[in-house]
């Protein structure tokens, strides 16, 4: 606690001098005196309660002018408050739901692997604007810019395999993804874009969508996910569904490509440890910033102080009405 005005508790010498004077008037008190013929009317044992009450209202009237002097000296409290802005960024995850992303090399399969960790990746990020963009054989948005993580979690555990078309259209992912922040204010705009084979339709080339995602300032992000070699796939049969070995082609070159040249990175996802890796580095390299203001916040206490003058003005007066005066 401090005071505004600290001069003004000088003036608490008022009261002292005061309480000096009065001690000063009970010291040098005169008492008269009358002869009478006798004393028994006046013989009134005085107790030590009585001879204490009657300087109440006095120390009382002394408190509350202390009280009024400390209220005008303005004490107050201050702490310091720290004001936290937060200049988030636009995520879209681009994700390949060809049916070549049910092969079990992760698992249990690469497109439930890739939902699991995108969607720890969604809960990582409470200030971003992140959105989710689906492609196969075509390309759709599943779920636009949002800060909803309730909403973008659940739209992310409706992805599957058999949305659309078969195929895998690289390029119109990118563009639609780009195409769900073109418009967008952030100071950082990203897009990760994770594929598991190499592009083989759309109307649009990895390159052209490339280019446009660098026009507009668009950093992206591309995972392979894949092991090396062959990986199991479940393929149906005339007798069911066989698990068969299959080869992995993801055209690894092309997403270096995509990446280099709008400022990304390509990562390559072996397994879900290496996925999750991935996501938790493009987590750190892309750190929302903060700017913290510091502010005082200040509370006023004089009121407290004015109460107790009151308090104790309040209680003189009935002291004074209702008991001092019917002392003996």
């Amino acid at each position: 606690m401090y005071f505004e005005y600290p001069k003004l508790l000088w003036l608490l010498i008022v009261p002292g001098l005061l309480i000096l004077h009065y001690i000063w008037l009970e010291l040098a008190e005169r008492h008269p005196h009358l002869r009478v013929s006798t004393s028994v009317p006046w013989l009134v044992k005085k107790t030590w309660f009585m001879s204490v009450l009657r300087h109440v209202p006095f120390a009382l009237r002394i408190f509350a002018l202390a009280m009024i002097i400390v209220a005008i000296a303005r004490p107050r409290t201050s702490e310091q408050l720290e004001k936290v802005d937060t200049e988030g960024i636009d995520i879209v995850l681009a994700m390949d739901v060809s049916t070549s992303m049910l092969a079990r090399d992760l698992t249990p399969d690469r497109i439930s692997a890739s939902k699991d960790i995108a969607i720890e990746f969604i809960s990582q990020r409470p200030s971003d604007r992140m959105g989710i963009v689906v492609f196969a054989g075509e390309s759709f948005t599943q779920c636009p810019l949002t800060t909803d993580r309730a909403t973008l979690i659940n739209l992310m555990k409706e992805v599957q395999t058999d949305l659309i078309e078969d195929g895998t259209a690289i390029g119109n992912g990118l563009a639609t993804a780009i195409a769900r922040m073109k418009d967008s204010d952030a100071k950082s705009r990203v897009v990760i874009l994770l594929t598991d084979g190499v592009n083989n339709r759309g109307e649009i080339s990895p390159q052209m969508a490339a280019e446009i995602a660098k026009t507009y300032g668009v950093r992206v992000y591309t995972i392979g996910v894949g092991k090396e070699g062959m990986a199991p796939y479940p393929v149906m049969t005339p007798w069911g569904v066989e698990v068969q070995n299959v080869k992995v082609e993801i055209d690894e070159k092309l997403l270096s490509e995509i990446a280099e040249s709008t400022g990304g990175r390509y990562f390559r996802a072996t397994d879900n440890t290496k996925l999750a890796e991935i996501y938790g580095e493009i987590n750190k390299m892309e750190k929302a910033r903060t700017t913290v203001d510091s502010f005082p916040v200040y509370k006023e206490l004089f009121m407290n102080y004015a109460l107790a003058a009151l308090l104790a003005l309040l209680l003189e007066l009935l002291l004074n009405w209702f008991v001092i005066r019917r002392l003996p």
